[in-house]
């Protein structure tokens, strides 16, 4: 599995066409073969922090080198990006815990 870090802060004229881009982006990439899932965190301050997980390279490659996601990373460029870094990383080993449904503390 792969996970992409992506870090931003936005410029004040990112408006409603950015947002239009954005849920359309994500559209297109769940229904991506190979995309796993995102989540999507705001700092006090601004700043954005969006977690995606793709199954492999290959589909990530593919994600990323789809011609509607590159108008939509030119465009963000030119106009709703302040700045943004991205980071992608392989896991290497998972583990988690749910508390059974019904279970007292």
């Amino acid at each position: 599995m792969i996970v992409i870090l992506f870090r931003s802060r936005l410029t004040a004229a990112a408006g409603d066409d950015y947002t239009a881009t954005s849920d359309r982006m994500l559209e297109l990439a769940r229904a991506a073969p190979g995309f796993v899932e995102m989540r999507s965190y705001k700092a006090e301050d601004g700043e954005r922090m969006t977690v995606v997980w793709w199954e492999d390279h290959e589909t990530l490659r593919k994600w990323r080198e789809d011609l509607r996601h590159r108008a939509a990373q030119e465009r963000g460029r030119q106009r709703w990006y302040e700045f943004y870094s991205m980071e992608v990383a392989d896991v290497v080993r998972e583990s988690g815990f749910t508390r059974p449904k019904g279970e007292e503390l």
